[in-house]
């Protein structure tokens, strides 16, 4: 029996922003988008990895979170402390340069880590960090 990671879950607070992010900058496909009453959900992955999936959802959209568990994660993410991903790179360096050539706002450049990879860190329209590291 295998178990694979099929869907991660990242915030978002502007639709907009988010697809232009994942799509134009990253070069993720788009493969769901999803409407319910004002909450939108967008399924992005990369392309060649169907199986691999990233939800983006709106930040308050399970329903047993109150306004105040809303309140502090809108606080979070604006802070960039609520959520992350780790993706791979087959050359860091070049997608650090791509990054920042599109006015990502850049959180680390590539750096050689103690733990023995080399990464970078980005953060996305709605301040969840991205890190890439060398595959």
């Amino acid at each position: 029996m295998a178990t694979i990671i099929h869907s991660t879950f990242l915030p978002h607070d502007d639709a907009e922003a988010a697809k232009g992010f994942y799509r134009d900058v990253l070069g993720f496909e788009i493969r769901q988008e999803v409407g319910y009453g004002d909450m939108y959900w967008i399924t992005v992955g990369p392309p060649g990895q169907a199986e691999v999936n990233i939800v983006l959802h709106p930040p308050g959209a399970d329903p047993g979170i109150t306004d105040d568990e809303r309140r502090t994660i809108t606080e979070m993410m604006a802070k960039g402390t609520y959520a992350s991903i780790m993706l791979a790179s087959d050359d860091v360096d070049a997608t650090f340069a791509q990054l920042e050539s599109k006015g990502v706002e850049i959180l680390q450049e590539p750096t050689d880590q103690d733990w023995g990879k080399r990464d970078c860190a980005v953060r996305d329209p709605a301040g969840n960090t991205i890190r890439i590291q060398q595959q």
